[in-house]
């Protein structure tokens, strides 16, 4: 046999940050207006406002850290629009994303409220773009400050008395780009600038997130790191799995070719070569690892899908994007030295989406059931793996991908993907320092009949977890025989 693997159960390399499995809402569509927030007076059952089946689905797949509110929003949104009273808040048109008019009824409070309700760490992204230094300034006051000012004293009259805990905050969002078309040099003077002001009170120790690199702008970060880096805690890189062309055409989430699914694993897995080149830069101004990679947008973004508001960034979600999800997980666990925390865009509604809903149904994508079975990699101990994997030489894809961590109770979790539409992929796994008899090995699988089956509001679970059996045992060494297209949780 081929394809071999080694983990050494005894050998841990570190902790994968929990926040590795993070996630992104952004006022884009219908992912906060329906998807996430529905109003008290909503006749789709809610508490607060909240809408209770995406709530109860996102806390089951233990949410560690949620951005808000954007993406390219967060640099055209202030924040004082969006508290105080619902009924006098200013309405708003939302620019960048399909010129829609909002009235600003999920602000600050109401976030803060769903992080609560979550169990999540909100992560608040600031406008650099067209915000001021005072006004990011005032916003991380009236959040958490815990005495008497006029932030705080309005935080009050508004309905909270005790501040908030707030540890992540990013300044600014793709300044290169939507966020004000900056030059590196220019934003990393202006980061240094507005950071200043984004100040600790009390005992609340924020983490500084910096805009970080489109895709392989490794000059944007090389400008960054030499320049800011003591001011800085995390810094972003953003990057989206396109099979297609970003302008003139993504490609369809559910009617696709053989050579599409095999460019968008290719395209899946550059992710490594994007961690370890922009990683290698920071390694030189930062070789002690302190700055965080926050790799804070991620995910398959194709074209809309047809019918729906071109502006509103909805789609599909198949099998392809499970197998997605579950390389770029395992290439974030392998790198958990450097990525400390990651968002998949987007929560619901949008983009590679946990959930969708259509009024007051919901279902649960294949993404998402990817987001359950890895959750037991949440701060586990990263073991050391060693790969001798067979690629193939048509597509370039490797027969299968893996990451491997040991939770605290000593279970040793191989989460395992084969990108293969059309073979099965045999692997044998050599446990290496693991002290007990392996009697007892646990699969779950995630696969699928057809490259494109998804689950919809007709047939929810079309696509969906079930107990895997493909793993003999023999001493020391498991034999795995993975069907195409599929990612599978192994637990020893």
């Amino acid at each position: 046999m081929s394809n071999k693997i080694i983990v050494n159960a005894d050998a841990v390399k570190g902790t994968i940050n929990k926040n590795i499995y993070g996630h992104f809402a952004e006022h884009l569509g219908r992912c906060i207006y329906e998807g996430i927030w529905v109003g008290e007076d909503s006749p789709i059952p809610n508490t607060n406002g909240i809408r209770n089946d995406v709530l109860e689905a996102l806390k089951n797949i233990n949410i560690p850290v949620l951005r808000w509110p954007g993406g390219c929003f967060a640099d055209e949104y202030h924040w004082k629009d969006g508290v105080g009273p619902r009924e006098g808040r200013k309405r708003m048109v939302n620019t960048h994303w399909g010129g829609v008019v909002e009235n600003n009824h999920f602000g600050t409070h109401e976030f803060m409220m769903l992080c609560e309700m979550l169990g999540a760490e909100p992560y608040i992204n600031g406008n650099v773009g067209s915000g001021t230094v005072q006004e990011m300034s005032e916003w991380v006051e009236y959040l958490t400050f815990d005495g008497e000012s006029p932030m705080a004293n309005w935080r009050k009259e508004n309905g909270r008395e005790e501040p908030w805990k707030l540890k992540y905050f990013g300044v600014g969002n793709e300044n290169w780009g939507c966020g004000g078309n900056m030059r590196p040099e220019y934003y990393s003077d202006l980061y240094r600038q507005f950071q200043t002001y984004v100040r600790n009170y009390g005992d609340n120790k924020i983490f500084k997130i910096a805009g970080g690199a489109n895709i392989d702008d490794y000059n944007w970060t090389e400008v960054l790191m030499k320049n800011s880096a003591p001011f800085m805690d995390g810094l972003s890189l953003h990057y989206y799995t396109i099979p297609g062309d970003f302008w003139l055409g993504k490609g369809s989430a559910t009617d696709f070719t053989d050579d599409e699914w095999n460019i968008t694993m290719q395209r899946a897995l550059h992710m490594e070569e994007l961690v370890t080149k922009h990683g290698t830069i920071m390694d030189k101004y930062d070789p002690e690892k302190r700055i965080g990679m926050i790799v804070d947008e991620w995910g398959t973004w194709f074209d809309v899908e047809p019918g729906t508001n071109p502006g509103f960034l909805y789609q599909q979600n198949t099998i392809r994007d499970a197998l997605v999800a579950g390389v770029t997980l395992n290439i974030f666990n392998n790198h958990s030295d450097r990525v400390q925390m990651a968002n998949i865009a987007q929560t619901v509604n949008v983009l590679q989406a946990m959930v969708l809903t259509e009024g007051k149904e919901m279902i649960l994508t294949p993404t998402y059931h990817v987001f359950d079975m890895y959750k037991v990699h949440q701060d586990a101990s990263l073991l050391s793996v060693e790969t001798s994997i067979e690629e193939n030489d048509k597509n370039k894809l490797p027969d299968v991908h893996v990451s491997a961590s040991k939770s605290n109770n000593g279970e040793v979790n191989i989460t395992l993907c084969n990108v293969k539409m059309d073979a099965n992929s045999t692997v044998s796994i050599d446990l290496r320092g693991y002290e007990q008899k392996l009697a007892n090995v646990k699969g779950t699988i995630l696969t699928s009949k057809e490259k494109n089956d998804r689950n919809t509001f007709e047939n929810p679970e079309a696509v969906k977890p079930t107990e895997f059996n493909g793993v003999e045992v023999n001493g020391s060494t498991l034999t795995v025989t993975l069907p195409p297209m599929s990612v599978v949780l192994l637990t020893v």
